[in-house]
């Protein structure tokens, strides 16, 4: 109930967070179309993004949580206030030369993560600039996961979770304002000085909450204590093993900088799509797991410690599975609705459309990585996800670069949708193997049952899309409303399948929800 109840908090306000991603997108997409400009933006919003989700909420998360979480149950509050304020120092003086030094060579930077773009001047010279603006965003973010991971810890979820919608409000009125005459300037300037704005607007939300819970940490003088130490040490493997989606993410730009232009704006709307669920419930999932299991294994309850990954692994199925299954099948309605419109061509909704069902392809396993995870890191094992995050990034390199020979930008979303399933399967083999994955009996009577449904539920979608073959010819009303209708049909069937299957029991998450409700109240 517990684990329902922080997942539900996370993943309601990354839900409205993410809706308003999508109108953020929609807005991008009609006026920036899947052009240079595009582009650009794309490259540069994404290359703070990487080093926030790495060295920030990857690896910092990852490594943290359990040393924070160990002094809290072991030493008290004011122990692990000390720490976190120890790790802060450390994390600025970091993030502050890591900043100066990517500004000072930001046009190697540029051909380092896309090098295609080397071929044109404009465009370069475009993404230089902007990345020069949005950098300075990891620092706040930065600190902002630090003081999450402190929030989450003792059982606050909901600043940290809600700090994204500031992040797509500043966008959505940055664009509306350069295409005003309040703020004369191109709106791919405009994204980019809202990236950093939000990014200060987060980090004050997140430290007002820290604040009102009396955990605000203050900057001691630095110094090397032997926790700060396990820290590092945690962190270096850290950076790769908690962040092997986001290195296959920095490949696929990488390759798709050398197809033809539009392809990195195709995988970034298509990417976006997949975002939702996986923010919603792998991320959510995620973020509520690791300091709960970090607790359990601190206290030695073994079996509290189980019961809470075999639940985390069957919410996560239960409503992965079927969101993978609508995606696959249909997924040009999703798109089309989404982002067709103005610059953003019908052939531009065609591509990312089959973007979208490779990309769907590996949702589940990009799930379960995130849930497994934290079955490694609350043991302070980061040595051996990173092992295998190098083994699905060379799988993922080999494959892309096949794949896109034959299939284009989708042979790259497709590469990285077989490498994340390699990483899932190979942690749950290891886990399994020392032990740590004991499967409970209902969770192996479930599992079956939600395949079942979510199969079912995506032949009906697709049989549906069958039966409106002109559909991207309707008026956009009519789009909406067909869509809208899909996905409300197949949520009936779906849920109404695993209910009567067995597959799950909805009145333990409607329990579980109200009683959430009562909570705050």
């Amino acid at each position: 109930m517990a684990l329902m109840r922080s997942i539900a908090t996370v993943g309601g306000w990354t839900m409205v967070s993410r809706v308003l991603g999508f109108v953020r997108d929609a807005m991008m997409a009609g006026v920036l179309g899947a052009g240079p400009a595009a582009e650009a933006f794309v490259v540069a919003f994404r290359l703070p993004n990487l080093f926030r989700r790495l060295f920030a909420e990857g690896a910092l998360n990852a490594a943290l949580v359990p040393i924070y979480a160990k002094r809290l149950e072991r030493e008290g509050k004011e122990s692990a206030i000390r720490f976190g304020g120890e790790a802060a120092v450390l994390l600025v003086l970091t993030m502050l030369v890591l900043t100066v030094l990517a500004m000072a060579f930001m046009p190697f930077v540029i051909l380092v993560l896309a090098p295609g773009f080397g071929a044109n001047a404009d465009t370069f010279a475009l993404a230089v600039a902007l990345s020069t603006i949005t950098f300075p965003y990891l620092t706040f973010m930065a600190l902002s996961a630090l003081l999450s991971g402190m929030l989450n810890t003792v059982d606050r979820f909901g600043a940290a979770a809600a700090a994204p919608l500031l992040l797509n409000i500043v966008l959505i009125v940055a664009m509306g304002l350069s295409l005003s005459d309040l703020l004369p300037t191109l709106p791919a300037f405009a994204l980019a000085w809202g990236v950093f704005i939000g990014g200060v607007l987060q980090f004050g939300l997140i430290a007002w909450d820290c604040h009102r819970a009396g955990i605000l940490v203050h900057l001691p003088r630095p110094r090397l204590s032997p926790d700060i130490i396990s820290l590092l040490r945690r962190m270096g493997p850290g950076v790769l093993s908690a962040g092997v989606s986001q290195i296959n993410t920095v490949v696929s730009t990488m390759l798709a900088s050398l197809l033809p232009a539009g392809a990195i704006a195709h995988l970034y709307y298509a990417d976006r799509v997949t975002q939702l669920p996986l923010g919603v419930i792998g991320v959510a999932i995620s973020v509520a797991l690791l300091p709960l299991l970090s607790r359990q294994l601190s206290a030695k309850d073994m079996t509290g410690a189980s019961d809470s990954l075999n639940r985390a692994l069957e919410i996560g199925l239960l409503f992965t599975l079927p969101a993978t299954a609508a995606l696959i099948a249909m997924p040009m309605p999703v798109v089309d609705v989404l982002f067709r419109r103005g610059a953003f061509a019908p052939e531009d909704a065609q591509i990312t459309a089959a973007i979208t069902a490779a990309m769907a392809i590996g949702l589940p396993s990009v799930v379960l990585a995130k849930i497994l995870s934290p079955a490694f890191f609350a043991r302070g094992d980061t040595r051996t996800p990173l092992i295998l995050a190098a083994i699905s990034m060379a799988v993922n390199v080999l494959l892309a670069y096949l794949l896109m020979q034959v299939m284009g930008s989708t042979g790259i979303a497709l590469a990285a949708s077989l490498a994340a399933w390699v990483n899932a399967g190979m942690m749950a083999a290891i886990l399994s193997q020392r032990g740590h994955l004991p499967l409970d009996t209902r969770f192996r009577r479930r599992l079956p049952r939600l395949l079942l449904a979510a199969i079912t539920m995506g032949l009906a979608l697709y049989a549906g899309i069958q039966f409106m073959p002109h559909l991207v010819d309707w008026t956009l009303m009519l789009r909406i409303g067909a869509l809208v209708g899909l996905v409300l049909i197949g949520a009936f069937l779906y849920f109404t399948l695993v209910q009567v299957l067995g597959g799950t029991d909805l009145r333990e998450v409607k329990r579980a929800l109200t009683r959430r409700r009562r909570l705050t109240e």
